[in-house]
């Protein structure tokens, strides 16, 4: 495989296409990097994009960051990922929520930040868990959920869902509509 090393990163092919990869190690807790990229109201989104032209990320429950063109925009997706999406006032940061060491693949959970939203995507992570299908936030297993926010790697309108009385949650597969009726 040849990689193109950008200071921390090197972006190299892994079965799914481009993916960056860790240039240094990176602790638990540690800034990986910015996203940037234009803040996008979801009426002006384009109706349709795919591949390289799919760089959006839902940042509110209305918004949208664009692609930056830069390294954020080509981070690919794992059901077990080593990175979250830290949303602060300063930004929107990606953060190791394990170690990573150098040569580890960089990912995080797309879903981690999608909310009333039909778009779904097939996976192809390979990871053990693999859930085959990337989608809304409300489609993940409850404790998946609840890790994202303990580890606060989810947008403010996400945590104001799981906090409401409409909060979905799912329990050995079924789902359950509200999650006042969990005992």
């Amino acid at each position: 495989m040849k990689a193109k090393v950008r200071s921390d990163f090197a972006v190299g092919q892994t079965h799914v296409g481009k993916a960056v990869f860790a240039a240094r190690s990176f602790k638990r807790g540690e800034v990986v990097t910015q996203f940037k990229g234009p803040r996008i109201h979801e009426s002006k989104m384009p109706k349709r994009y795919k591949g390289k032209n799919d760089r959006y990320l839902q940042i509110e429950r209305d918004y949208y960051l664009g692609p930056s063109g830069e390294i954020d925009d080509i981070i690919n997706h794992s059901c077990n990922p080593n990175t979250g999406l830290k949303f602060t006032p300063k930004g929107i940061f990606l953060v190791a929520i394990r170690d990573v060491k150098i040569g580890d693949e960089i990912t995080w959970d797309y879903s981690s930040t999608l909310f009333g939203s039909s778009w779904k995507m097939k996976c192809d992570c390979r990871e053990e868990n693999c859930r085959r299908i990337i989608g809304d936030f409300t489609l993940l297993d409850r404790r998946i959920q609840q890790k994202y926010l303990r580890l606060g790697i989810i947008p403010k309108h996400l945590k104001e869902y799981m906090e409401s009385t409409r909060h979905s949650v799912y329990n050995k597969g079924v789902r359950i509509k509200k999650h006042a009726q969990i005992a």
